[in-house]
C-alpha cells in the first residue's frame, strides 16, 4: 500500500498524530518526500533536556534540535567548526575564554540568540547537575562558582577554567550535548520554583534550541517525531520532517526496510545485512564508531576487588568468536578504553579465551562458586554477547543469571550502583581521550554521596593512582607524551580494574537506495538528520 496523496499533504500535527499512533505498518509503505523515517531502538531514552540527556538515543535528539559555542559539522570529519559563536580566543594567562557570539541568530520560539543564553545554558546545566554534569565539572565549576566563572558581556560570553588546560580539550567539551545553548527567556517563562525550566522540557515533547529540527511529538518507547525549524542558526535541513520509530527487533527492522515502510534502519544483524545482498532498492552504509562494549561490576561485592578473579573472566570470554559469528561486520575485538582513532588507543589484544587459564585464575582466587547476575538491555546484540558470556563463564565454573530489561531501567540501575554485573556500552563524548579516560578512570569521591557519576563511580571502582594520570594527561601540551601517558593509564586500567573492554562497534546502517547524505555520527559525535536527501 502507498502513501496516499491525502495523506502526503496533511498538515504536521495530524502526521505527527498518526505516526505516533497506532496505524499499521503498511500505512507508511512509501514514505513522504519530505520525511525521514527511521527505525531503531530508542527505549534507552531517559530525557531529551540537554542538560540530562546522556544516553546515545538521547543525544542523537539533542543534536539535531540544539547548538552548541562550537560545532561539529559531519561533512568535516574531526574538524570543529563555529557553531553559535562566530570566533573564540584565550588570554595570556590560559584560563579565561572569550566567545564572541555571531549576530542575528534565533530560536525556534524567535527570541534571539545572545551570549546571555550561551552563559545561562552552561549555569543550568552545572546547577541542575545531572548524570553529563561532569564533563563541565571538569573545568572547576560548581553550583557555587559557576555564575563567577561562565559570564556574558555583551556580544561575548567569558568563561575561566579553574586551571590551565590545552584549549582544544575545552573546546571539545563544548561540543557535547550538555553545552547545547539553550533558550533562557523561553525556559525561565515557564520555570517553577526557579527550576530553569525542567519540568517544562522533562516530558519531552517540548525543545528550546536553535537546532535543524523542533521536536513536535514524543511517545517513550515508541517514536518522535521533529519538524524542520525556520530559524535554524547553524545547519539547515533539507527534509522538512524526521520520524523515529522504536523498532528494537532488526528482523522487523529489515523487513520495514525492504518493504519500504521506513527509510532508515539502525539495528540490522549481521544475518539481516547478508540477507538483503543483491536488493537493488536498499543499500548498506559502513562506518566506523566510537562506542565501545564492555562488562563491568559492582565493586562493593568484595569477589569484585579480587584480582584474580577479575583476571579468570577476561580469559573465561571467545571475544573472536563472538567477531566472527552473530557480530560479523557490525564489531571489532577492542580490549582497551579508548576506541582506535583516539590520540593514545591501544589495538593490542592481549585476552582470548582460555579455559583452563581461566579456571586455575579462579582456583587461586579462592571465590568459591562464583555467581553473578548480570544485567543486560534487551536489545539483540546485547542478548546475544551475553548467552556466549554465560556460557563460556558456565564452562569455567562462575554461574551467570541474565537480568533482561529496557535500556533506561538497565541505566537507572547502573547509575544507582545497584547492579552486581552489567554488559554496557560507551560511547564518547567529545572528540579528546579525556572524554574516556575521565570516566573509566576518574573517581574522586568513591562514596555514595559523592555522586561523581563517572562510570569508576557506577561500579564504586576507586581507581587510585589513574586518578592522578589522568589528571596530568589533560593538562599535558605535548601531543607525544600526552598519548603515551594515556597508554600507559589503559595498560594498567585493563589488567586491573573491574572493566572488560570487548569490542568496538563497526556501524550497518541499512537504507533506501534514493537516499543519501545520513551521518551517523561516527567515532566523535551523534547522528545528523540535516544532511539528508532523498
Amino acid at each position: 500500500m502507498t502513501f496516499s496523496p491525502a495523506l502526503r499533504r496533511v498538515g504536521s500535527a495530524a502526521i505527527a498524530a498518526l505516526m505516533l499512533g497506532a496505524a499499521p505498518a503498511a500505512l507508511f509503505a512509501e514514505t513522504p518526500a519530505d520525511t525521514l523515517v527511521i527505525a531503531d531502538a530508542i527505549d534507552d531514552i531517559v530525557s531529551l533536556d540537554p542538560a540530562e540527556a546522556y544516553e546515545f538515543s538521547g543525544l542523537d535528539v539533542v543534536n539535531n534540535i540544539y547548538n552548541s559555542l562550537i560545532e561539529l559539522d559531519p561533512t568535516k570529519p574531526g574538524e570543529l567548526v563555529a557553531g553559535l559563536a562566530e570566533s573564540w580566543s584565550v588570554s595570556e594567562d590560559g584560563l579565561t575564554h572569550s566567545f564572541k557570539m555571531k549576530s542575528g541568530l534565533a530560536f525556534a520560539s524567535g527570541n534571539p540568540v545572545t551570549a546571555e543564553d550561551a552563559a545561562y545554558s552552561l549555569i543550568r546545566a552545572v546547577k541542575l547537575n545531572k548524570s553529563p554534569a561532569f564533563i563541565l565539572n571538569q573545568f572547576g565549576w560548581t553550583a557555587d562558582n559557576v555564575e563567577q566563572m561562565v559570564k556574558a558581556e555583551g556580544d561575548t560570553l567569558s568563561i575561566t577554567t579553574d586551571k590551565v588546560y590545552a584549549p582544544t580539550f575545552l573546546y571539545n567539551c563544548l561540543t557535547a550535548g550538555v553545552a547545547s545553548v539553550v533558550d533562557k527567556k523561553l525556559l525561565e517563562e515557564n520555570a517553577v520554583d526557579g527550576d530553569y525550566g525542567y519540568a517544562y522540557l522533562s516530558d519531552g515533547s517540548k525543545s528550546a534550541g536553535s537546532g535543524a529540527y523542533v521536536i513536535k511529538s514524543y511517545k517513550p518507547k515508541d517514536a518522535y517525531f521533529l519538524e524542520a525549524n525556520p530559524n535554524a542558526a547553524v545547519f539547515k535541513p533539507t527534509l522538512a520532517k524526521v520520524l523515529m520509530r522504536h523498532v528494537p527487533e532488526a528482523a522487523t527492522q529489515r523487513l520495514m526496510l525492504e518493504k519500504g515502510d521506513i527509510d532508515i534502519a539502525r539495528e540490522l544483524t549481521p544475518v539481516d545485512v547478508e540477507g538483503m545482498a543483491g536488493n537493488a532498492d536498499v543499500t548498506v552504509q559502513q562506518d566506523v564508531g566510537g562506542q565501545i562494549f564492555y562488562l563491568s561490576f559492582n565493586q562493593k561485592n568484595e569477589n569484585y576487588k579480587n584480582a584474580k578473579f577479575l583476571d579468570a573472566m577476561r580469559w573465561a570470554i571467545d571475544y573472536q568468536a563472538m567477531a566472527d559469528t552473530f557480530l560479523k561486520g557490525s564489531m571489532v575485538v577492542h580490549q582497551a578504553f579508548l576506541p582506535k582513532g583516539y590520540l593514545g588507543a591501544l589495538e593490542d589484544t592481549p585476552y582470548h579465551l582460555d579455559v583452563e587459564k581461566a579456571k586455575a585464575l579462579l582456583a587461586e582466587s579462592g571465590v568459591a562458586e562464583p555467581k553473578i547476575t548480570l544485567d543486560v538491555r534487551n536489545a539483540t546484540d546485547r542478548m546475544e554477547m551475553a548467552q556466549s558470556i554465560q556460557n563460556t563463564f558456565g564452562q569455567v565454573g562462575i554461574t551467570v543469571e541474565l537480568n533482561i530489561g529496557d535500556g533506561a531501567e538497565q541505566l537507572k540501575r547502573y547509575r544507582a550502583r545497584q547492579h552486581d554485573g552489567t554488559l554496557q556500552s560507551w560511547g564518547p563524548d567529545y572528540p579528546d581521550p579525556q572524554t574516556n579516560a575521565g570516566s573509566f578512570a576518574w573517581n574522586p569521591d568513591n562514596s555514595d554521596e559523592g555522586k561523581v557519576g563517572t562510570l569508576a563511580w557506577r561500579n564504586a571502582y576507586d581507581p587510585g593512582p589513574l586518578n592522578g594520570m589522568t589528571d596530568a594527561a589533560v593538562v599535558e601540551g605535548d601531543a607525544a607524551k600526552r598519548k603515551a601517558m594515556y597508554e600507559e593509564e589503559q595498560k594498567i586500567h585493563r589488567e586491573t580494574s573491574p572493566f572488560i573492554v570487548m569490542f568496538q562497534i563497526g556501524y550497518q546502517t541499512g537504507r533506501r537506495a534514493n537516499l543519501s547524505g545520513f551521518y551517523t555520527g561516527g567515532a566523535i559525535d551523534s547522528a545528523a538528520y540535516w544532511t539528508v536527501t532523498k
